[in-house]
């Protein structure tokens, strides 16, 4: 006997034709628009998704939610799923929320529905402290839904806002985004783009034409290379899809669930008392000679492993994750191979930013400082270097995690204040006995205090030998306390891990206020 309310269909068929209609939301917008998805470089919204996933570990949501628009004809066009894939799955066997837009429906583009199921798993990822990442390729809002659309971009927007510095948010652009669409990757934590099929703008080269009369294309105004080395909204660019999604994998790693919970802790097997003999002379004799700081970076690090976040933005500090003894650590460090490791305006936003992703999720921080000051001239000054420096010296000063910092060389000036010394709540702070930890170089230096005598080379060359061999070394501010050890270079790998894994019980908070009032 068939149930009646079947409409005389067996349970064979209402299988059936949940499959059915499953095999046609998976299809999206169909094989051609695939194939000229395929054709332009780019994977379509699900093969994303199993790249980015574990295998098998996807459990979609709203595959059959359909837009609701009845105006220009949109009735009779409803695709199931509305433009985007969304659900949960597994990276490394951690949970990951994801929301894939595809571009073969609609051009991927925003519309009420789209928005409320982005929205959906915003919230359910908060709620359960997990990360989302957002995989863009859109061509931004809806035109045939009007303000509803640009209602649902605001909605997204507002749980940008509340997620951040509770659960990780990454973006990957995957193909356009512009307009209103750029936002939402704006506030989140990482944003990374793919070469050659990705491009962000507020405002398309078409409009910059009327309003300017400057004629741009679209990968110039807004691709990779624009927003890695120029504009600093990406924090890395990739070949392709695949090699974008397997570095986000990679990135997750590094990363806690949410601020609840601590940053995984990975099998290592590098021995934590690692001696690196070559360290000992990696300082040249001659203290204008740069050397690479990453090379530092890479034999402190567990297995050499390191993940530079804006590799190609500010060079003249570095930043990114590392392991000691398995736990992720953030790295900030000065590049005496760009502008002599100066401090400038693009650096101290960038290493600013990243001091305060990693304060907001208890990641440690170590800090390798080679700083001779800030850069000087009316071009920084003019910029507001004032205002940008003291963003650097703020995220240090207000984070509470457990600091430990490197003087390698040289700590001048303000920059010496700046780059979390003592004075900022650093917990271990060490000097190579290499480091020159002074108000200022010596040259500098007696060309102030002995004025009167600038005339007279041979004294003033004995001023400044006399100025060095007082304060062109670490021993100064270790007698007072400002350096806790002068350490060998050799063994810097051992000393840092020890000093991290002495402070992981730390506990310090900043006094009770409904935000602070960084100087953006």
């Amino acid at each position: 006997m068939v149930p009646a309310n079947s409409g005389g269909k067996t349970m064979k068929d209402i299988l059936q034709e949940l499959e059915d209609r499953r095999a046609i939301a998976r299809a999206g917008g169909g094989q051609r628009r695939v194939e000229a998805q395929h054709k332009r470089g780019k994977l379509t919204a699900r093969e994303r998704i199993d790249l980015l996933l574990d295998e098998g570990s996807f459990e979609e949501f709203d595959m059959f939610v359909r837009h609701r628009c009845t105006d220009f004809g949109m009735e009779d066009d409803r695709p199931a799923g509305d433009g985007v894939v969304t659900g949960w799955g597994t990276i490394n066997g951690r949970m990951v929320y994801v929301f894939s837009q595809d571009f073969t429906v609609f051009g991927g583009s925003l519309s009420e529905t789209h928005a409320q199921k982005i929205c959906k798993i915003m919230d359910m990822a908060m709620q359960n402290g997990a990360p989302v990442i957002g995989l863009n390729d859109s061509g931004g809002a809806r035109i045939q839904e009007g303000v509803a659309s640009l209602a649902g971009y605001a909605d997204v927007f507002q749980r940008n806002i509340m997620a951040s510095g509770v659960i990780p948010q990454i973006s990957v652009i995957m193909g356009p985004c512009a307009g209103g669409a750029v936002y939402s990757p704006a506030m989140t934590d990482f944003i990374f783009m793919v070469r050659d099929t990705s491009y962000m703008f507020v405002t398309g080269p078409d409009v910059v034409k009327t309003v300017t009369n400057e004629v741009v294309t679209a990968e110039e105004l807004g691709g990779a290379s624009t927003h890695t080395k120029k504009s600093s909204v990406a924090d890395g660019a990739f070949e392709n899809d695949v090699e974008a999604l397997a570095e986000i994998r990679r990135l997750v790693d590094f990363l806690p669930l949410s601020n609840r919970t601590p940053a995984p802790v990975r099998p290592f097997f590098d021995d934590v008392a690692r001696v690196e003999d070559s360290l000992d002379t990696l300082i040249p004799d001659n203290p204008n000679q740069p050397y690479d700081m990453k090379e530092l970076i890479l034999k402190i690090a567990d297995e050499g492993d390191f993940y530079e976040i804006q590799k190609d933005y500010a060079a003249n500090i570095i930043t990114g994750f590392i392991r000691l003894e398995g736990q992720s650590v953030g790295v900030v460090a000065n590049q005496p191979m760009v502008l002599a490791g100066c401090l400038d305006i693009d650096s101290s936003r960038k290493a600013a930013r990243f001091v305060r992703f990693c304060d907001a999720f208890n990641i440690p921080i170590l800090t390798l400082v080679d700083v001779p000051g800030f850069l000087p001239g009316t071009g920084q000054e003019y910029g507001g270097v004032i205002k940008h420096g003291a963003k650097l010296l703020f995220a240090y000063g207000e984070a509470t995690v457990p600091k430990v910092t490197v003087i390698t060389r040289k700590a001048y000036g303000g920059a010496y204040d700046v780059m979390s010394s003592k004075h900022l709540r650093g917990d271990f702070n060490y000097a190579w006995p290499t480091a020159e930890i002074a108000v200022m170089g010596a040259k500098g230096a007696t060309e102030i205090l002995y004025r009167a005598e600038l005339a007279d080379k041979e004294k003033i060359a004995a001023r400044t030998k006399e100025y060095e061999d007082r304060f062109a070394n670490p021993f100064v501010a270790a007698e007072r306390g400002f350096i806790d050890e002068v350490i060998m270079p050799h063994s810097t790998r051992r000393r840092v891990s020890r000093a991290f894994a002495s402070l992981r019980n730390k506990k310090l908070s900043n006094p009770w206020k409904k935000h602070d009032n960084i100087p953006l």
